[in-house]
This record gives C-alpha cells, structure tokens and sequence, in this order.
C-alpha cells in the first residue's frame, strides 16, 4: 500500500511553523507496512487543493491530509473536499453533541454557531470522532484512492491516528511487512564507510534496501526488508548484520535507530562503573547538555565547568597564566590542563576538556579559525587531538561536541 501525506497551511509555507505532522504520521503508517511515497504541503486554497487529489487519484491507495479543519473562513479543506467528491455537507448529530459538551466544560461557555458548524461532514464521509478536540477526521474513498483528512491540531492528530486511523488499515487492507534495523556508525565519514562495504552491499538481497544517513561524526546504516513472511525477513537481516560487523564492527556503537553517541558513552560508563566531567570552552556547555540529557545521567556524570574567557580558566580550572602565554588560550598544552584539573576538580575518572576559535573572527588566539583542540584525562594518562573543523561557526561547534564524545567512546572501548 502506497500513501501521500499532505499538510494545508499557508503558515507552514511561509516557515510560520514546522511540519511535525507528517513525520508522525510516516512513522505510524511505516509500523503496519504502509510505504509513503511524498510528503507535500499545499495553500490553503481551493484550486492548489482540487489539484492535489486530482494529481493523486490512483496513483496511490491513501492520503493522509492535515490541516485546514478549523472553524474559521480560511479553512477551506472541508468545503473543498465537497467539490472534489460532488458531495454536500450534513450535520452529524453525534460530532454536534460532542462539540457543543466540549466547549461548555473546557471553556465555560456556550458553544458558538461558528463551534457548532464543525459538526457539518460530507455526506459521503465516514467520521472519525475526535473525542479530544473539535474537528472530526474524515474518511473518503474516491475509485482507488482513499483520502483520509485529519485536524491539523498536532494532539488531535495524533490520537486519530493510533486510535482510529491505524486500526481501520490494519483491519482493511492486506499489507506487507516492512521491517527497518539500524545501524549506527562512529569516526568514519559516509564515502569510506561505503567503501568497506561496497561488495557487501553489492551481494544485498533485492528484497533488502540500504540507507546512509550521515550527520556530524557519524553514519547511520539502515536496512529495510520488505515482504509478507515476517520470520524470513527478520532471519535475513539478521544475517545481513551478522556480516556487517564482520566488516566494520571497529566502528560500530549500536543497533538502535533513536540510539545517539551521549547515550553510548553513557551506557558505556555505567557498564564500567566509571565518572566523567566536563570542561569547555568554544563548546559552551553543548557537551554537558548532551551527556545530561541521557536519563540516569546523574550516576556517572559529575558536573561541568564553562570557562569561556581567558580569565575564568585560569581562575575557574587553575590553568597556569605561563601556559597560557607561552602557547595562547587555543592550544593542545591549555586543553591539557582544563582536563586534568577538572579531573581532579570533579575527581572523575574521566574529563574533556575544549579550547578552540570557532569564528569567525581571531578572538584572544592567534589560532586560526576552526582550530580546536580536545583533551581526555583518563586514569592512564591524558589524550590531546587537534582540529581544524573549517566553518560556518555552528559547524565547528557541533563537530567539536562530536569528537569529544567519539575520544571518550572509544577510549572506554579501548578499555573493556
């Protein structure tokens, strides 16, 4: 089964807003194997929209729509629906009664003709009851196209959705099964990691399909296998990821789609019973926003020490004046030192420490811009890397949070 997801609104077209719907909505179809093919977004206008379902009329079996329910004039998606189905609105009682209750309790008044009007569906429309908001969700089916359309309110959505959209595919239509595993990738870039595994993805079964997903640092394989015998398709990949890390499993971290590089190191960490601090400089606390965003960080994370001005490393982290002269603000000896002391500051077992120019201008250092240098206190001794992660200024922050979190990866696997 193949689907289009649209969302109508001028305020995401013109960047108002953020296009949250869909995503979730591609997720919850992709569950039951159901294959969304696009994602579009459209005006609320009445030619752009009649000319969307026209462009989709069989060329999908469903179309989810968002948006343009509300009770105001520039919704126009109800009305809009009528003309492309040569339908008319009724009233249902059973979306009247609900909204006139709705907007009694919540709001303590009496609910206006305006409220009162959403009641009013196409004839032809199966209603999907909304019980936590006002607008009902719709479910048309035009030769072999259904078109289901659903409140734009993210909350509302969601609940038709998992509670009413999902369980009448499921209960409908014959589906197969689409099943994702996710592999997930640190220290090599996305050309050479396809390059370690060219031959292995070469001899990949035509039932199997490979995604790269890289960010930052980091790459994300994912394998996709589609069919309609679950068991087979989940002993294929399995399989598949046996030989993979044959291939790679030097820079393999995890199997976990939603699984990120704070969440690894954290594991990791609790697995080996070890402490960790921070202390940053150009990274400005990114690094501790990480590591402390990962729940039950509090067992091994001890805290962290932003000394962004020259000033405060030496006053905060104890960095020597004479360091700092002899080899400027943004250098591998002043990284050294942030670590080391916020080792013993913290007494950690660990501690990263981040000096460096992310631009664009000079600063205090005589650095060039991009250069940053990282430093791992460990209980052997202290790593030092350099850098240079080139621009815009975002881009060598993030990178620098990246790298700083991939050294104390893998220094901990060293370890294990």
């Amino acid at each position: 089964m193949k689907a289009t997801i649209i969302t109508i609104g001028d305020e995401i077209l013109i960047g108002q807003i953020i296009d949250t719907n869909s995503a979730y909505i591609a997720k919850a179809l992709d569950r039951i194997g159901v294959e969304v093919k696009e994602m579009l977004s459209i005006s609320d206008d009445r030619k752009a929209i009649l000319d969307t379902f026209a462009s989709l009329q069989n060329k999908v079996e469903l179309v989810v729509i968002t948006g343009g329910l509300g009770p105001t004039k520039d919704d126009v998606t109800k009305k809009t629906i009528c003309d492309y189905f040569e339908d008319t609105l009724v009233r249902n009682v059973e979306v009247e009664l609900h909204v006139v209750a709705l907007i009694e309790k919540a709001l303590q008044r009496k609910a206006s003709q305006m409220n009162i009007d959403q009641a009013l569906v196409p004839s032809k429309a199966t209603v999907l009851h909304n019980e936590v908001g006002t607008a009902p969700g719709m479910w048309l089916k035009k030769e072999n196209t259904v078109f289901v359309s659903l409140p734009g309110v993210p909350y509302e959505m969601k609940y038709l959705v998992d509670y009413l959209v999902v369980p009448k595919i499921v209960s409908e239509y014959e589906r197969p099964f689409i099943i994702h595993k996710t592999v997930l990738t640190y220290g090599q870039g996305e050309s050479l990691v396809a390059e370690r595994i060219e031959q292995w993805e070469d001899d990949l079964p035509n039932f199997v399909s490979l995604a790269y997903l890289p960010a930052p640092g980091r790459v994300r394989l994912r394998l996709t296998a589609r069919g309609k015998d679950k068991q087979f398709l989940e002993a294929a990949l399995h399989d598949l990821l046996a030989s993979l890390q044959n291939l790679i499993g030097d820079i393999i971290v995890g199997f976990d789609e939603e699984e990120t590089l704070e969440v690894v190191v954290g594991r990791m960490l609790v697995q080996k019973n070890r402490t960790i601090a921070t202390a940053e400089s150009c990274t400005g606390g990114k690094i501790a926003q990480l590591i402390a965003s990962v729940p039950g960080a509090s067992g091994y994370y001890k805290g962290s020490i932003v000394a962004y001005a020259t000033a405060m490393k030496i006053k905060l982290l104890e960095v020597r004046p004479e360091t700092i002269e002899q080899h400027s603000v943004v250098s591998g000896e002043v990284a050294k030192e942030m670590a080391v002391n916020a080792q013993k500051i913290f007494q950690t077992d660990y501690a990263i420490a981040t000096t460096g120019n992310a631009g664009p201008a000079k600063g205090d250092s005589e650095a060039s811009v991009g250069s940053v240098f990282i430093a791992l206190a460990t209980p052997n001794g202290v790593l030092v890397e350099a850098f240079n992660f080139g621009q815009p200024r975002e881009k060598v922050i993030d990178r620098a949070v990246t790298k700083s979190l991939e050294m104390m990866q893998k220094e901990i696997l060293k370890n294990v």
